[in-house]
């Protein structure tokens, strides 16, 4: 009757937690909230949840995606609350809307990443970055289940800069912080790969490993080199449907008895 999309976040120690843990999580999180939620047809139904492009465990997310699908009517906002209150802290649910659009993991074709940089100064990082730009091809081989596979991480990469740590960490000594635009292609160029292309053509190698975070994703607009809201299209959506086909949405039903 419904599908609804969330962005949601991985922050701190949790950060670590895998994709299947966050999964776990998040079915509890549904049926604490009491959500109707749509389930899967065969001997063994499962809920009906979409998730797009998951960030690899061990770093950190300020975007991440997925759809749910219900049986009834619910409020965007009053269920982002509830599922927020039976997530744990790190873990949080920061955004939801009505699908009104098709195609969400098609808009996630790009990433903003955060890598930071403890003990590296913003001077080497520049200059390493420089020269990853000026490379027509940087060869990376990284470890899979099929064994080791060596590809090209320069292509993917849309934007690559290095910035001064904070201000407010003066007494820890230098701190480098990159800001890295990647597009999601075959294979997937992940920010370790470029941190091991960064390695390979200008020898940076922070003493620490790097601490991750992805900014944003979504589509990635060739002409300005940004990367979009995924979802302002089902907001625009709402916004433009007229009162008789948003009615239904306007007055929802009460989403839920609360956690547990």
């Amino acid at each position: 009757m419904q599908r609804i999309r969330l962005r949601y976040t991985k922050r701190g120690r949790l950060r670590f937690t895998s994709h299947r843990d966050f999964q776990r999580a998040f079915e509890r999180a549904l049926r604490r909230a009491e959500v109707p939620m749509a389930y899967s047809a065969g001997f063994t139904p499962h809920p009906k949840v979409s998730y797009a492009n998951a960030a690899p465990t061990g770093t950190g997310s300020e975007a991440e995606y997925l759809e749910i699908a219900l049986t009834a009517r619910r409020d965007p906002e009053a269920l982002r609350l509830l599922l927020d209150e039976s997530l744990p802290p790190g873990l949080d649910i920061t955004d939801a809307v009505e699908a009104r659009t098709s195609g969400l993991a098609d808009r996630l074709t790009a990433s903003v990443w955060e890598l930071r940089l403890t003990g590296v100064a913003h001077e080497q990082a520049a200059q390493a970055v420089a020269d990853f730009l000026a490379a027509e091809t940087v060869e990376v081989r990284r470890t899979t289940k099929n064994g080791v596979r060596a590809f090209d991480a320069r292509a993917a990469v849309a934007g690559l800069e290095a910035a001064p740590a904070p201000s407010d960490r003066p007494d820890q000594g230098p701190c480098a912080i990159l800001r890295l635009v990647v597009r999601h292609a075959t294979p997937a160029v992940r920010p370790d790969d470029v941190l091991s292309g960064l390695r390979a053509v200008a020898d940076l190698a922070p003493p620490v490993p790097a601490a991750v975070t992805r900014l944003a994703q979504g589509l990635f607009d060739e002409e300005s080199g940004t990367v979009t809201d995924p979802l302002a299209p089902d907001r625009e959506a709402v916004l433009a449907a007229p009162p008789t086909a948003a009615g239904s949405a306007a007055a929802p039903e009460p989403a839920g008895a609360g956690p547990a």
